[in-house]
Order: C-alpha cells, then structure tokens, then sequence
C-alpha cells in the first residue's frame, strides 16, 4: 500500500486543517482585541498569535510525534486520566460550548443582518422559564443538519472541507483583507486602559478563546484516521503530513488574524464602543464595501462556522464511537441534535459560561504538549508528568476561580485569590500558573529515574 498522498490531497489535507480551525471565535474575538489594543497592537496581536496559532501548531506536531493522541500523550499519567481527560476535552471542544458556538455566530453575524427575525412576536415559549427565539431555532436547527450532511462520511472530509469549502471561504477573506490594507477605515486609537501595560498578556489570554490548542488535540487524532482512508498507514508517513497540514493551517490562520487586528485597531471610527468583535466586523466591512460587503461577510462567517461544525462534529463522533457501542454515524445524529439544542441558550451567555473553563484547563493543556515534547529527555517521565501536571491544575484552578463572579462574593475564595494577586506574579492577567509550572518543569530533570528505568537504560 502506498504511504503517499498526492500533490491535491496534500494541499487538501492542509486546507481541511485550516477550515476546522477557523470558526466562530477566530473571526469574532480578534478584531476586538485589536480595537481595545489600538497602538499596542502589535504587542496584543503577538501574544494572541501565540496561544492561538503557535500552541495549536505545537499540539498538531505532539499528536503527530505519539502517533495515537491524547492516550499516548497521558500515558504517564495515572490510569483512567488520559480517558477523562480526553472525554471532558471532547466534551468543552464539542457539545458543551465551541460547536454550539459555531451556530450561534453562524446566526446572529451571518443570517440576522441579511433576513432579520420574523417580527412581531418571536419568542417561542416552551415553559415559564425556557423560551426560545423562534428565527435562532430555525436556523441553528438548519445549521447542523448540513454539519451532519457533511460529517456524515469521514473518508470524503478531505474532498468535502479541503477541496470544496475552504477554497471558496479562503478567496472571501482574501478580498476581505486586502480592503482592510488597501483601505483602513480609521487612524490607529488609544489603547484602553486595560491594555496600556499588559496588551501582550491580555493577547495570549485572548487567544484562549478561539480554543483551538484544544482543537488541535482532537484534530489531530481525526487527521490520522483520514491519512489512514487514503492508504497512509505508517508512522514516519503519518508525522510528515500532519506537520504539512499543520504548517499550512498555521499559515492561514495567522493570515486571518494580522488582517482581522489590523481591522480591529482602525475601527474605532466606524464601530467605536463595540461590545463584541462581530460588531466591530460587521460595521466596518460595512463602511468599507457597502450593503454588498454584508453578503461577503455572511459568506466568510457561514462558511468558517460550517467547516469548523463539521470537523468538530466528526472529531467527537470518532471518538465517542471507540468509547461505546454507538457507531460513528449515530454519534454525528446524537452530537448535531445535542448542539442545535445548546445553541439556543444564546451566544453571550455561552461565551461568559465558557471563560472561567478555558482559564482552567488551558494551562494544563499548554504543560502536557510541552511535556510531551520533553518527554524523552526526562530522566523520569511517570513523575515528572504527574508534578508539573499536579502543578499547573492547582494554579489553573485559582485561575478559573477568579472567572467566576458568583465566587468573589464568597469570603474565603475572595481571600485566597485576593492572597494570590498579592504574592503571585502575573496573577492579575490570569496567568498565575505560568511560572510555577515552568519552574517545576525545570526541577523534575533532577528527578532520578527508577530502578526499573535504570536497568532497561
């Protein structure tokens, strides 16, 4: 069997990389981030790149380097942590919030502007205490019927994303970014206070949103299995693609995002106070083509949140279906209905439930890929795992705590984080786990290997 893909399949499989990853949060979050920076822009725009281009990239090259994903990646780890970590990740990434997400955008910055609401009265009320927007329902419920029509069979990802969504959303957003070079709609503004010290960190905190380290995770076990559809089967052949799909998306991504900064710094004119990016994005490709630019920017966000539905649907689902008897297309039927219903909860909602999570857990994420990396140096990688692991979840926890606003009216954990401000560095932009767990990651070299260790040594 041959271990080569052809020169299409190739840029294929790139691009299909590339589509998964830019979804909802890679087209709302960037441009207000690049508003509220204003001149410190680039210092915001490097730190978001990093956590939302370069930790994907790495994470990508991780799962290609273990060849099985997040089991070999927790293997060190004490039995049974790899699989919950794996299913709480699939969970976050898939059902709980980024997939429902992908339709909630979907609606609100690609549909509503274009067709509106049905007036009148669109509420539908189920109870007392659930009702629904009736045009939201609709459309959502619309939405991932086509991720699952498109999600429905693994082997031809490459040819439905890669092939076919992906060249039509990348030429909208190549028109979309030379407008915004060729014709800025605004001088670059004041930062906000905010970021006048701490623009950089505030990035790589922004970056956390987009989830895409996650992402990458989930991806890149779902790669596999596509490179394994079209006859690659080996290791070494394994690795080399999904790093030329990696690159490639990283690429793109990074393209998406330097022109979605830039039109966020120069926006403060024709969007000035958003109280999102898609505000932001909506006004100013609006001053910037007209009524037509709103037909461009409705096909750059459907497209984005589709081909991200559809990878996101079918990571989970082939997951899913090694852990239980339900097949991988039962899992694409269970995880759309379980979506469309999560999607009416509504998109601001869904993102403040979503930050304290992501505060939480992406710093262990960041320590096992980087742990991952190290993992053949380490004189002794069960423990070393285990520490800097137990390291980075305590600190990642206060963190999270600090996100929930229900919390800082407890006195206890409102004197604890209040003590965490106070002594730990960085704290106050929610990255208090960084250097404890860089720190610990140093020491666990000095970690002696065990006589077991030793003697296969």
């Amino acid at each position: 069997m041959t271990q080569r893909l052809s020169r299409a399949d190739t840029i294929g499989l790139g691009l299909m990389t590339f589509a998964f990853f830019l979804g909802a949060g890679n087209i709302i979050f960037p441009p207000l981030e690049g508003q509220l920076a204003g001149t410190n822009v680039l210092s915001a725009m490097s730190g978001f790149l990093l956590t939302a281009v370069g930790l994907p990239l790495i994470s990508i090259i991780a799962v290609a380097s273990v060849g099985g994903g997040l089991p070999s990646m927790t293997k060190d780890l004490p039995k049974g942590t790899g699989t919950f970590a794996a299913v709480l990740l699939f969970i976050i990434i898939g059902p709980a919030f980024a997939t429902p997400r992908t339709g909630l955008v979907a609606y609100e910055m690609a549909i509503k502007p274009l067709f509106g609401t049905f007036g009148g009265d669109n509420q539908l009320v189920l109870s007392d205490s659930i009702k629904l927007d009736k045009t939201q329902a609709i459309v959502t419920t619309l939405f991932f019927i086509v991720t699952l029509m498109f999600s429905w069979s693994r082997g031809k990802l490459i040819d439905n994303i890669g092939k076919i969504l992906t060249p039509a959303l990348f030429l909208l957003l190549i028109c979309l970014a030379i407008g915004v070079l060729v014709a800025p709609q605004g001088e670059l503004a004041a930062p906000v206070a905010s970021y006048q010290d701490t623009a950089f960190s505030k990035g790589f905190i922004g970056g956390y949103n987009t989830m895409d380290t996650f992402a990458a995770l989930m991806f890149g076990m779902l790669l596999v299995d596509v490179l394994r559809g079209k006859g690659v089967t080996e290791q070494k052949a394994t690795y080399k693609y999904l790093v030329i799909a990696g690159f490639i998306a990283a690429a793109g991504l990074a393209f998406v995002y330097i022109s979605l900064f830039w039109l966020g710094a120069t926006s403060s004119t024709v969007a000035p106070g958003a109280a999102n990016g898609g505000v932001v994005l909506a006004a100013y490709v609006q001053a910037l083509f007209g009524q037509p630019g709103q037909w461009i920017l409705s096909g750059v966000v459907l497209l984005a949140c589709l081909t991200t539905a559809v990878g996101l649907v079918s990571a989970c689902a082939d997951y899913f279906s090694t852990l239980t008897p339900l097949r991988y297309r039962q899992w694409v039927i269970v995880l759309c209905i379980i979506c469309a219903l999560v999607a009416n909860v509504g998109l601001s909602q869904l993102i403040a439930l979503s930050v304290p999570v992501l505060l939480a857990l992406y710093p262990l994420t960041i320590a096992l890929v980087v742990l991952t990396f190290l993992r053949r140096w380490l004189p002794n990688p069960k423990y070393a795992f285990r520490t800097v692991m137990f390291v980075a979840l305590i600190f990642s926890l206060l963190d999270g705590m600090r996100g929930i606003s229900a919390l800082q009216n407890v006195a206890w954990v409102k004197g604890l984080l209040d003590s965490q401000t106070k002594y730990m560095p960085l704290a106050e932009q929610g990255m208090a786990w960084m250097i404890p767990t860089a720190i610990v990651m140093v020491l666990v070299f000095l970690i002696p290997a065990s006589k077991k260790q030793a003697d296969i040594k």
